[in-house]
């Protein structure tokens, strides 16, 4: 590069090769991710209108990929990481395809819904820990908070975009022709991603894939950082699954909205985390880490208790503006402290663990919402709240303070 390794300037960061075209395509595909995880609640509770099952396709369309995050992070330790990001990127192409043209067609049974997802959340680790782990392989160390807030924003502009258009396309079209549009979005990604070869890196290996698999499983459990991240910010993530059913719930039944407003106030998250995520990109992070975790999880949960209300659309979305605040400094400090203390040549492995399990909440949150809600809202909201709460704790309790990997074990191997 021609910058100076003392440039920590996000010019410098655009300057480092192939990268743009990996944001350009991360970009669309979060967008896509993002509606879909609008448009399937939408499209379900409006297809059969029934919030368990609306629970139940949630959980269908992520949890898997945690069973999965083991053979995934392996894969991409050997065989490296865009070509089997943009597998990812087809394969869930192929599953909106299928589901909206299912249902289309009249044919498309809840069962088939559940099936499809069960599917297509096999490969969602190849995308997400695929291009998380790509980052700081492509990116100089002394860029890496700069990089993290814009893989930050990258979510956060998806959820200003996503959900609102997610909302508004099946308000206006059905939800059938809206995931179908959520489809070729996928498509797209993966063809932008496309001939971006990844930088040459050492991986630790035996040579088996299923042994590869279970030693990242162990070296992630086995490192008191993953493994407090993964307590911790699994149990954060029961009151992120549990929002993305309540606010839907919340607007269409409880204060006789449309589908487009549900969107909106997943957009206002965004609006608000975007400014948080890039200011909290300019900070050093270094030894600050947990504090930055556990703060806004307490927020993030205080917030929470102004869906318990019923009266109008000002304080869910002042709920959802606090909630985009608290995501910035989170997201930065999850993403950095996790670079900072794994080792490289475990990157794929144990970012698609870690990741995975950091997520097994969502599904799980999503899923027991469902059924709560449908005997108490106000239950549901306390639920998300606690969750909130006791994440806060545990990561203070169990994230050290600083880097560990000299302190846990790893499984033997060669290096390859």
């Amino acid at each position: 590069m021609a910058e100076s390794p003392a440039n920590r300037s996000y010019r410098a960061l655009l300057a480092v090769p192939s990268l743009p075209r990996i944001l350009l395509g991360m970009q669309i595909a979060r967008i896509a991710q993002m509606m879909v995880s609008i448009a399937l609640v939408l499209f379900t509770l409006d297809t059969y209108h029934s919030a368990p099952l609306a629970g139940l396709v949630t959980f269908a369309s992520t949890f898997p990929s945690v069973l999965a995050s083991p053979l995934a992070g392996a894969l991409l330790d050997r065989h490296g990481r865009t070509w089997l990001v943009v597998a990812d990127y087809l394969v869930a192409c192929l599953a909106m395809l299928l589901i909206g043209g299912l249902a289309l067609g009249g044919i498309l049974q809840p069962w088939m819904l559940v099936a499809i997802g069960l599917v297509s959340a096999l490969t969602n680790p190849l995308s997400a820990a695929g291009l998380r782990s790509l980052l700081p392989i492509l990116v100089p160390r002394h860029l890496w908070e700069r990089a993290n807030a814009v893989d930050s924003n990258g979510y956060v502009m998806a959820t200003v975009i996503g959900p609102p258009v997610a909302g508004l396309m099946v308000e206006v079209w059905g939800g059938a022709v809206g995931l179908i549009v959520i489809g070729i979005l996928y498509a797209v990604a993966a063809v932008v991603l496309l001939r971006i070869h990844d930088p040459m890196t050492e991986t630790a290996s035996t040579g088996s894939i299923f042994l590869d698999a279970l030693n990242g499983l162990r070296y992630t459990l086995l490192h008191p950082t993953l493994r407090g991240l993964g307590i911790s910010v699994s149990t954060l993530n029961l009151a992120g699954g549990a929002v993305n059913i309540l606010l839907p719930l919340i607007v269409l039944n409880r204060l006789h909205q449309g589908e487009a407003v549900v969107g909106l106030l997943f957009a206002v998250s965004g609006v608000f985390g975007m400014g948080a995520a890039f200011f909290s990109g300019r900070l050093n992070t270094m030894g600050r880490e947990r504090g930055l975790l556990v703060w806004p999880m307490v927020v993030f949960g205080l917030s929470l208790l102004l869906l318990l209300p019923s009266d109008g659309l000002l304080l869910p979305v002042l709920a959802m503006a606090i909630s985009g605040l608290t995501s910035g400094p989170l997201d930065i400090a999850l993403f950095t402290v996790r670079q900072r203390r794994t080792d490289p040549a475990w990157m794929g492995r144990a970012f698609a663990v870690s990741m995975s399990i950091n997520f097994l909440g969502f599904p799980i949150g999503s899923a027991l919402t469902g059924w709560l809600a449908t005997e108490s809202i106000e239950l549901a909201v306390l639920f998300a709240v606690a969750a909130c709460f006791v994440a806060a704790l545990l990561a203070r309790l169990l994230i050290p303070l600083r880097d560990d990997r000299a302190a846990h074990g790893r499984p033997p191997s060669s290096t390859g």
